[in-house]
């Protein structure tokens, strides 16, 4: 697993997200790809904050501002990082803080009879609370955007086992939750 905090495996983490959207076709949103991106990167660092958050025990407000003080619009290994859409982060990381106990519970519903969620990889919460976040509270974004997102995002952490159990805890949770 790649740590997702750490920031020699972010630029390999942010060429696959890249390519991952090259090959999928453009959504039904009326995001240009710029916004697109902008999200995409803003979903990454949700994730890393809810990780960072949960390891280090830090308040949303503090990550939220070392993020936009830090690491938005920062370089990674001499290369500028892609534009983040800041309040969209700061939206999904406020609101699994906020939603805890829903998105919990949401995500508990779909794991196997007997798991916990305190058994899952730190990282792997993180992307679940994060994709259930967004399913349940932002019907703006469409299933499909969620689903591919965060997914694409499981494979730049983990191998496909887990990228599956990813995608299908998420299409679990969004027929639950979106019908």
């Amino acid at each position: 697993m790649t740590d997702p905090t750490d920031p020699r495996s972010m630029k390999a983490v942010m060429e696959q997200l890249a390519a991952a959207e090259a090959e999928r076709p453009v959504s039904e949103t009326p995001l240009s790809a710029r916004e697109r991106r902008a999200r995409t990167v803003a979903r990454l660092a949700a994730v890393q904050a809810l990780y960072q958050m949960e390891l280090a025990g830090a308040g949303v407000e503090a990550v939220i501002r070392e993020f936009s003080d830090h690491r938005f619009d920062d370089s990674l290994e001499d290369e500028l990082m892609a534009e983040a859409d800041e309040v969209y982060f700061a939206d999904i990381v406020r609101g699994v803080v906020a939603d805890q106990a829903r998105v919990d519970a949401a995500v508990t519903r779909r794991l196997a009879e007997g798991w916990k969620l305190a058994r899952l990889d730190a990282t792997l919460r993180a992307l679940l609370r994060s994709g259930v976040w967004e399913l349940i509270q932002r019907p703006d974004t469409p299933r499909e955007v969620v689903l591919d997102e965060y997914v694409e995002l499981a494979k730049a952490f983990f191998d496909d086992r887990d990228a599956g159990f990813v995608n299908a805890a998420l299409d679990g949770v969004a027929r639950d939750v979106r019908g």
